[in-house]
């Protein structure tokens, strides 16, 4: 049994990866602080949230639980207390529940080396990427993933803290650890930070093998190239760092050839829903979305389907520039006649089923009495924070293979 530890766990890709593989595995633990990604995660891998399981746990002991978790509302900043308390007990019982579900350790920064069990074969951290991206820099924000700036990339260095109070302990480290953040993480103004992390890493007996992989190549038509890092347990063994490193010579997932290893071949007509009837509102037509008429490609012109690899899903699409614009045959008088992405086709850019994405707005909780948690913008962030499940399972395939062959698999 192949045992794992999510952390910055999403919707849970990692997760969707290794059930596609087919392989037995166990995810030991998840860890996210997200109140939506938590709830989603869980309705997508657990299915519709089951409160009525803890039925006997009473409202004090729930607030007493929930109390004690770092949560938030929207990824970025904790919960206030007072935002606590306006939550319905509903959604409450629903946090509860999905946290018990999923085994979430909640906020990073709480985790601990003891709580994560022995024989981990694989701990992934996706950690937040706004202190990293160009984006961020363009707007002036340049502390990267530095110690001392105390920001959410910085989240890496939970990552470090967790695995050496394990060594200081005396326990057995994962046998792999996947990074996986954006390619700006390997430039010229982070390198010294980044060389940090990886010198912490050889230090502890672990070599990296670092990828820049293009979710196009893996059989999804969008452009999303990301930095990932494989970190073997080798323990400083030259043996076994020599087989490591041959095995990624003869089997590089850069190269073009590699590209026979994605699972599925998918296509823009493939991912686009233009039967649905229920797609997002139109815009007012502004000078702002005028501009983004102007910038955007077409994707769907009221005819056929321009099968391109659309731009990086981000976690907004009302923005200049986005994934592609799609025109719609049944606009309204004063509106634009064209739509953005709609959250089910995000969903599936992500390499997500539909399945998964009806699990979610199937059993979407009220916050209020009025007013879904899941809104049409929420969603699609929650697929832009995620990770491409097919550039995962390729990825996922040779840490096993590595695992047999190389290593050993635990009994």
């Amino acid at each position: 049994m192949f045992r794992v530890i999510e952390t910055f766990s999403g919707i849970g890709s990692q997760a969707k990866a290794l059930t596609r593989i087919g392989k037995p595995f166990e995810i030991k633990n998840t860890a996210d602080w997200d109140i939506n990604a938590i709830l989603a995660y869980c309705m997508i891998h657990k299915g519709k949230i089951d409160i009525d399981k803890y039925k006997n746990v009473s409202e004090e002991d729930i607030e007493i639980f929930l109390g004690k978790c770092t949560l938030s509302l929207d990824g970025k900043k904790p919960m206030s207390k007072s935002s606590f308390k306006r939550l319905s007990l509903e959604l409450k019982r629903g946090l509860y529940s999905a946290i018990k579900e999923t085994k979430n350790l909640v906020s990073i920064t709480d985790v601990k080396g003891e709580d994560i069990p022995e024989n981990i074969d694989l701990f992934t951290y996706s950690f937040p990427c706004q202190d990293l991206s160009l984006c961020g820099c363009w707007h002036g924000n340049k502390s990267g993933i530095a110690r001392d700036a105390h920001n959410r990339s910085g989240m890496l260095w939970e990552v470090e803290r967790i695995l050496l109070e394990m060594n200081e302990m005396g326990k057995e480290l994962p046998r792999f650890l996947l990074m996986e953040n954006v390619t700006n993480i390997l430039s010229k103004p982070h390198a010294a930070d980044f060389g940090d992390w990886k010198a912490t890493l050889e230090n502890l007996g672990y070599y990296n093998k670092i990828y820049r992989l293009n979710a196009q190549n893996f059989g999804i038509p969008q452009k999303r190239e990301r930095a990932y890092m494989i970190s073997i347990l080798c323990k400083n063994n030259a043996e076994t760092i020599e087989q490591v490193e041959k095995y990624f010579e003869e089997h590089n997932l850069e190269k073009d050839e590699a590209t026979h290893l994605k699972q599925r071949d998918l296509r823009l007509k493939d991912i686009l829903c233009l039967d649905y009837d229920n797609v997002p509102q139109y815009k007012e037509d502004t000078p702002s979305r005028r501009k983004i008429w102007e910038d955007n490609e077409l994707l769907y012109d009221g005819k056929e389907v321009n099968d391109i690899i659309v731009n990086t899903v981000t976690t907004k699409q009302d923005r200049n520039p986005n994934s592609g614009l799609i025109i719609y045959k049944n606009w309204a008088r004063g509106k634009t006649k064209w739509r953005y992405l709609t959250p089910r086709e995000c969903f599936k850019l992500m390499g997500f089923d539909e399945s998964d994405f009806d699990r979610i707005i199937s059993d979407n909780p009220m916050v209020t009495k009025n007013r879904h948690l899941y809104s049409t913008e929420k969603l699609i962030k929650l697929a832009g924070n995620s990770i491409v499940v097919d550039v995962l399972e390729a990825i996922f395939r040779q840490i096993m293979d590595i695992n047999g062959k190389i290593l050993g698999e635990r009994k």
